[in-house]
C-alpha cells in the first residue's frame, strides 16, 4: 500500500542524554530539506516484492510481458518497469547463468525469514520521493528499498544509481539485486533523467509513479514538463506536429554534472527513512541510531550509474561512503598530460576521452566500419543494410575522414580510424549491433543535454516522434504513452518514439529511413552525424556550450583513499576501457598521493551489454562474450568482506575468461569454468601495474 511520511520536527536535545546511550546517536532525525513528499509501499514478498514486483525469477525470465489495464495503475507500471529494466541490464537466460551464477536466488518473507534457494521475491518497504534542485527547479527521483531481513544492528546501504538514462528502477537488476539479497537498504536515483516524456500534442506528462496527467494539472508533481509557454507550445506544434520532449535530452539542466550529488542525496534519504523506522523514539522526536559511523555504505552501479558512484565518492565531504564497487563506469576525467596507459606495445597518453567526443566519432564511423572484412560475421550485421553502409562510407570519403576506392577499402579505413582513436581490437565485432541499437540515440541525447538545448531548438535538425510504417511522424499512440514509464529507457527510440530527421529530403522522416540533403542518398543521415560531431570539433557558440557542460562534470580521480573496485570488459565498445577505467586508475594514483586503494579488474571476452548475450536476434554474442555481471557481483562481495571483515582486496589484474562453446544463438550453458574468480594472487602475466600516473596492462 502507499502512504505518506510527514516531516519530523527537530528540537533541542541535551548532549548528556545523547552521551548516555551505548550506541552512536547523532541528534534528531530531520527530513533533508531537498526532499519532497515521501510515499511508501509495503510488499509481502508473495503478491508483490521489492526485487521482482511479484513476478519471481521465472516471471522475469518469461518472454510474456506483464499485462496492464487500458489506463495503467501505478502498481502495474511499477511491475512493468522492474520487468523491463531487469531484462535490459543482464542476460536473463538460464544458459547464460541467470538463476545459477546470478539473478534472484533467495526469497524473503514479510517476517524477514530467508529461503535459500528461493524464487527472488523479497518482502520489505519501498520509499519514493522527489529531490528538488533549488537552483533550477529540476526534479530528481529518489527511492529507497528496505528488505524485510535488514538488520539494524549491522546496517548496510548500497547505492543503485540508474544506468544509461533509465528511470528509477534502472539499477534493479545490478546493485539492487545484490543489495536486496544481502539484506542491505538500496538507495536509488534516476539522476535527473528517466522516462520524463512530455507529449506536446496532448500536453500530458508523467508523475513520479509513471501515471500520466495533463501538464497543467501536474504542476510541480510533473516528472518533466518542457520549458515552453502555452503559446510557444502551440506554435511549435503547428510547425512540427506530434513532437515529444524527453527529459534527459531537453531539460536544459546538464544533469550529469550533478550525478554524484544525486547519489549522495539518495544515501541521505536512506539514512532518514531507516531512522524513521529503527531510530530511538522519544517524546521529542526520533533520535538517529543508524548513522555513517556504524553503517556500511557501498557506492555501486554500472555504466552511467557506476560513473555516478565514483563521482559521489569523490564529492563525499560528509564521509557517507565507505567503499566503491562499480562496473563499466562511464566517467569523464579532467585533462592530465601526466597520465599514460600502456597495453603491450601500445602507449596512450592523456586522461582518456570525454563521452561526447568518442560517441560522435563512433556515430560517424561505425556504420562504414562494418564493411571491413575484419568485422565479417559480427552479431547484428543484418541490421546495417550494406547499401546504406556503402553510402555512408562514400560520404565519409567525400568529407575527408577516411580513404579507399571500394566499400571494403573504405570499411577498413573506418575501422582503422576507430582503433587509432582508442577502441580496443576486441571490440571490432560490436560495431554493427552498437550502431544499430545504441550509438545514434546516445549521441543525440548528449548533444542536447550538453548543448542545453530545448525541444524547440531541434538540435542538428533532430526531434522525437512516433512514426507510421513509412517513417513519417504521427501522433504518439495513447497506449505507448500510457506505458512509457514501464517500457522506456529515457533515450528514444523507446516507448514507441523514434528519432526524426527533420531535414530529410521530402520532409521529416525516421532517421534511419531519411535521405540526406547533401548526398541525396540513404546513408544513415550523414549530415546529422557531421553536425553532431561539429558540436565537439567546431568553434560555434553551441560547440562552446557543449565543451562548457562537459568541463562541468569532469572528475579528478581523487577517491580520498576510499577502497574501490572497478570491473570492466576489455571488449567494451560503448564505454571503451581506454577512455574511462584505465586512465581513471592512473589519475587516481596521482590524485590520492600514495593513499590509493583502487583496484581495477579488466575482464577478457566481456563487453557493455550483458543483455545482448541472451538476445535471440543477436546470435554470436553468446559464443563470444561472458557476462560482466558475474564480476560486478564478485566485486561487491569482495568489497563487503573488506569493509566488514577486513579481508584484503585483490590486486589489479586481467581476468581471462573462456567463451561458451556451441553455435551462435545456441551456445552451451555457462559454467563456473567459463568465468574464473578474481585472483588474490594473479600471475605476473595477468597483473595490472600502476606507478605514478602510469598504468601497465598486459595483453
Amino acid at each position: 500500500m502507499n502512504r505518506s511520511i510527514g516531516i519530523v520536527a527537530a528540537f533541542a536535545f541535551p548532549l548528556t542524554a545523547l552521551a548516555a546511550s551505548a550506541t552512536p546517536e547523532y541528534g534528531f532525525n530531520v527530513k533533508p530539506s531537498f526532499l519532497g513528499e515521501i510515499s511508501f509501499r509495503s510488499v509481502d514478498g508473495v503478491a508483490d516484492d521489492l526485487l521482482t514486483a511479484g513476478l519471481g525469477r521465472s516471471g522475469i525470465q518469461s518472454a510474456t510481458v506483464p499485462t496492464v489495464s487500458a489506463v495503467p495503475t501505478a502498481a502495474e507500471l511499477r511491475r512493468l518497469a522492474i520487468y523491463s529494466n531487469y531484462r535490459a541490464l543482464v542476460d536473463t537466460t538460464s544458459a547464460g547463468g541467470f538463476g545459477s551464477l546470478f539473478g534472484p536466488l533467495i526469497s524473503v518473507d514479510a517476517g524477514g525469514h530467508v529461503s535459500r534457494p528461493g524464487d527472488g521475491r523479497i518482502a520489505g518497504t519501498e520509499y519514493l520521493a522527489y529531490a528538488i534542485d533549488a537552483a533550477d527547479d529540476t526534479v530528481v527521483t529518489l527511492m529507497v528499498q528496505v528488505p524485510a531481513h535488514f538488520n539494524p544492528k549491522a546496517p548496510c546501504i548500497v547505492t543503485g544509481t540508474s544506468s544509461g538514462s533509465r528511470g528509477i528502477y534502472g539499477a534493479i537488476g545490478t546493485s539492487g539485486e545484490w543489495g536486496l539479497q544481502k539484506g542491505c537498504a538500496v538507495a536509488y536515483t534516476d539522476k535527473g533523467s528517466g522516462n520524463g516524456m512530455h507529449d506536446l500534442a496532448t500536453n500530458t506528462v508523467g508523475l513520479i509513479d509513471g501515471t500520466r496527467v495533463d501538464a497543467a494539472n501536474a504542476g510541480e508533481e510533473s516528472h518533466f514538463t518542457a520549458d515552453l509557454s502555452e503559446s510557444e507550445r502551440v506554435a511549435f506544434l503547428a510547425a512540427w506536429p506530434h513532437r515529444v520532449a524527453v527529459k534527459h535530452a531537453h531539460s536544459g539542466a546538464n544533469p550529469e554534472a550533478r550525478w554524484g550529488r544525486n547519489t549522495l542525496d539518495a544515501v541521505r534519504f536512506a539514512f532518514y527513512v531507516l531512522n524513521e523506522t529503527y531510530g530511538r523514539k522519544t517524546p521529542r522526536g526520533v533520535v538517529r541510531t543508524i548513522v555513517p559511523a556504524n553503517t556500511i555504505v557501498i557506492a555501486s552501479s554500472v555504466s552511467n550509474g557506476g560513473g555516478a558512484a565514483l563521482a559521489a565518492a569523490e564529492q563525499d565531504d560528509d564521509r557517507l561512503i565507505d567503499g566503491v564497487a562499480v562496473g563499466e563506469p562511464q566517467i569523464q576525467l579532467r585533462e592530465n598530460d601526466e597520465v599514460r596507459v600502456t597495453r603491450g606495445s601500445q602507449v596512450r597518453r592523456g586522461a582518456g576521452r570525454p563521452l561526447y567526443d568518442y560517441t560522435t566519432m563512433a556515430n560517424l564511423l561505425q556504420p562504414c566500419a562494418v564493411l571491413s572484412p575484419r568485422a565479417a560475421g559480427s552479431p547484428g550485421a543484418g541490421f546495417i543494410p550494406v547499401p546504406l553502409a556503402a553510402n555512408r562510407c562514400e560520404a565519409l570519403v567525400a568529407a575527408g575522414l577516411i580513404t579507399g576506392s571500394t566499400p571494403v577499402e573504405q570499411g577498413d579505413s573506418a575501422l582503422d580510424a576507430l582503433l587509432a582513436y582508442g577502441w580496443e581490437p576486441e571490440s571490432t565485432p560490436l560495431a554493427a549491433s552498437h550502431y544499430a541499437f545504441a550509438v545514434p540515440p546516445i549521441t543525440l541525447t548528449y548533444a542536447n543535454a550538453y548543448g542545453r538545448f530545448g525541444v524547440e531548438d531541434r538540435a542538428c535538425d533532430f526531434s522525437y516522434a512516433a512514426t507510421d510504417a513509412t517513417g513519417v511522424p504521427v501522433a504518439w499512440p495513447a497506449a505507448s504513452a500510457a506505458t512509457s514509464f514501464g517500457t522506456g529507457n529515457g533515450i528514444p527510440p523507446a516507448a514507441g518514439l523514434q528519432i526524426i530527421n527533420d531535414a530529410s529530403v521530402g520532409g521529416p522522416r525516421r532517421d534511419g529511413a531519411s535521405v540526406s540533403p547533401s548526398t541525396g542518398k540513404l546513408d544513415f543521415n550523414v549530415d546529422g552525424a557531421l553536425c553532431l560531431r561539429e558540436l565537439w570539433t567546431g568553434a560555434s557558440a553551441d560547440a562552446r556550450q557543449v565543451h562548457e557542460s562537459v568541463d562541468a562534470l569532469r572528475v579528478a580521480g581523487q577517491l580520498h583513499g576510499k577502497p574501490a573496485i572497478i570491473v570492466h570488459g576489455r571488449a567494451d565498445a560503448l564505454v571503451p576501457v581506454g577512455f574511462s577505467s584505465r586512465p581513471y586508475l592512473a589519475m587516481n594514483s596521482l590524485a590520492d598521493h600514495g593513499r590509493s586503494r583502487l583496484r581495477y579488474i579488466e575482464v577478457t571476452n566481456a563487453q557493455h551489454f550483458d543483455a545482448f548475450i541472451g538476445t535471440a536476434t543477436l546470435p554470436g554474442y553468446d559464443t563470444r562474450f561472458v557476462p560482466l555481471h558475474v564480476y560486478f557481483r564478485e566485486a561487491l562481495d569482495l568489497m563487503y568482506r573488506h569493509l566488514t571483515e577486513h579481508s584484503p582486496l585483490p590486486p589489479s589484474q586481467v581476468v581471462r575468461t573462456t567463451p561458451r562453446t556451441g553455435t551462435p544463438g545456441a551456445a552451451a550453458p555457462i559454467t563456473a569454468a567459463n568465468v574464473p574468480s578474481i585472483s588474490m594472487n594473479p600471475t605476473p602475466r595477468d597483473r595490472i601495474r600502476v606507478r605514478g600516473g602510469e598504468v601497465f596492462v598486459p595483453d
